[in-house]
C-alpha cells in the first residue's frame, strides 16, 4: 500500500484541479496504483512520461504535474492574490482542506513501484530542452520549494507568496500571447532582446520607455505608432518592451487586422487581471477597400465601452495614416464634402496620443550600427575592413538600415 491516499473529490476551491483527458487519465491510474492496485502500474508510469514531454516536467514527475496544475488553476484564491486581495478567513479555511489533500499527494510514496518505474518517475530528465528557460526556472523553483515543506502551513505559505508575485494561469508566467482560434494563447518562443542592444534611436527609444513606464506606474499614458521607414527597429522597440518589463508586469498581445473584429472579446478578458496589456499591431496598415480599420477606431476611442485603464495599443507601420491615401481623394468628384473624406482616412492614426517617427540611419549611424552588432556578437574584424564590406552589403540589400546591418553581420558570422 502506497503512503499519501486521499480523495480529489474533496476539493472545493481547487475543483476541478484538471480538466484535460489525458491528465484526468493520469490520476485514475494513480487512484488505482495509491489503493494498491498495482496491474496499471506500467500505464501509469508510462502516461506519466507523454504528460512530461507535453508539459515541459521534471525531476519528480508526479509533483510536477501538480505544480503545473496549481500554477495554471484560476479560482477566487489564486485570482485574489494576483490583484493583491486579503483572502478572507473562512476562504483561507476552506484552502487549508484543500492544500492538506495536495499536500498528502505531493508526498506519495511510490516505493511500491517496480524500482525501476520508481527511479524513473522521481529523477526524470526529460529528453526535449526547455524553450523558455525563464518560465521553467520559476516553475522549478516553486517545485523544488513545495516538495521541500514539512507542512501544510509552509505548503500555503510557499503557493501564497508565488500568486502574490506572478499571478496565476496564462498570464502569470508567459510574457507573450497571440489571438487564435478564439482564444488567447501563449507564444512559448521569443526573442530576448533589450533596449539597450538596439543601437542609435535614442530619442525614440526614451518616448516608448517613457510611457510605458507611466503606464506599468498606473499613470496617464498614450497608445503609441511607430511609423517611418523599414527595417529601422520599430517591431524590435516594442518586443523588446517585454524583456525589459515582464517583471513589473507588461503583457503582450499579438493580434493581426483580419481579427480586430474579435477585440471586445479579447478586451473583456484582460480587463479583470492584475497586468498591464499591450496589444501589439505589427505593420498596421489599410487598403481602401479594408473596412476593419473602422472596428479599430471604435475600441481605441469612440464606442461605447471604455477601454480599460490596463490595455493600450502599440503598433508599427511604414504609413504614418495607416490607411492608403491616393492624390485622387483630393480632388474625388463623387465626394460631396471631400475634408470629410480625407478626415475618415486620417481619422484612425489620430486615436494614437503617441507617434514616433523611425528614418534611415544616414552612412555614419548605418557603420556604428555595424560596430556596435560586431561587438555584441564577438565579430573580430579589423574595422576599415568591416567598414568596407559593409557599405558593399548596402549597395545591394536595401540601403542603410539596421535590418540590413544585422543581415551583414549575420552574413560574415556564418563564414
Amino acid at each position: 500500500m502506497l503512503k499519501g491516499k486521499c480523495k480529489m473529490n474533496d476539493l472545493i476551491v481547487f475543483n476541478p484541479l484538471y480538466k484535460n483527458k489525458d491528465i484526468a487519465e493520469c490520476f485514475a491510474l494513480y487512484t488505482e496504483v495509491v489503493d494498491g492496485k498495482l496491474e496499471n502500474s506500467s500505464k501509469f508510469v508510462s502516461l506519466l512520461i507523454k504528460l512530461a514531454e507535453k508539459y515541459n516536467l521534471y525531476d519528480n514527475l508526479f509533483n510536477s504535474l501538480l505544480t503545473y496544475l496549481l500554477i495554471n488553476n484560476e479560482n477566487s484564491f489564486t485570482l485574489a492574490l494576483e490583484r493583491k486581495k486579503t483572502i478572507a478567513a473562512n476562504l483561507k479555511e476552506i484552502v487549508m482542506n484543500d492544500f492538506k489533500i495536495i499536500f498528502k499527494m505531493f508526498n506519495t510514496d511510490f516505493s511500491v513501484l517496480p524500482l525501476a518505474q520508481q527511479n524513473l518517475i522521481t529523477g526524470f530528465t526529460p529528453s526535449k530542452p526547455f524553450i523558455n528557460i525563464e518560465l521553467f526556472e520559476v516553475s522549478k523553483t516553486l517545485q523544488d520549494n513545495l516538495t521541500a515543506c514539512n507542512d501544510v502551513e509552509s505548503f500555503y505559505n510557499v503557493l501564497e507568496n508565488f500568486f502574490l508575485t506572478y499571478g496565476v494561469g496564462k498570464f502569470g508566467l508567459n510574457k507573450a500571447f497571440r489571438y487564435e482560434n478564439e482564444q488567447i494563447s501563449p507564444i512559448i518562443h521569443i526573442g530576448n532582446g533589450r533596449l539597450d542592444q538596439l543601437i542609435g534611436y535614442e530619442s525614440q527609444k526614451e518616448k516608448l520607455t517613457q510611457n510605458t513606464e507611466a503606464f506599468l506606474a498606473g499613470k496617464k499614458a498614450n497608445n503609441v505608432l511607430l511609423y517611418g521607414d523599414s527595417g529601422t527597429g520599430k517591431s524590435s522597440s516594442i518586443k523588446a518592451l517585454l524583456n525589459e518589463y515582464y517583471k513589473d508586469g507588461l503583457r503582450m498581445i499579438e493580434v493581426y487586422k483580419h481579427q480586430f473584429i474579435n477585440l471586445p472579446s479579447i478586451i473583456q478578458e484582460l480587463q479583470s487581471r492584475n497586468y498591464k496589456f499591450v496589444l501589439f499591431m505589427d505593420d498596421l496598415s489599410f487598403e481602401e477597400f479594408e473596412i476593419e480599420y473602422k472596428y479599430l477606431k471604435a475600441v481605441i476611442e469612440g464606442g461605447l465601452e471604455k477601454k480599460p485603464d490596463n490595455i493600450l495599443i502599440y503598433a508599427t507601420s511604414n504609413r504614418r495614416h495607416l490607411v492608403k491615401q491616393t492624390w485622387g481623394d483630393r480632388q474625388d468628384q463623387d465626394e460631396v464634402n471631400v475634408n470629410d473624406a480625407k478626415q475618415e482616412k486620417t481619422s484612425l492614426s489620430s486615436r494614437f496620443g503617441v507617434k514616433i517617427l523611425f528614418m534611415h540611419p544616414d552612412r555614419q549611424n548605418y557603420l556604428d550600427i555595424v560596430d556596435g552588432l560586431a561587438e555584441q556578437y564577438g565579430l573580430m574584424m579589423e574595422r576599415n575592413e568591416l567598414h568596407q564590406k559593409a557599405l558593399t552589403w548596402e549597395i545591394r540589400h536595401g540601403g542603410f538600415s539596421g535590418r540590413t546591418a544585422k543581415q551583414f553581420i549575420n552574413a560574415m558570422l556564418g563564414k
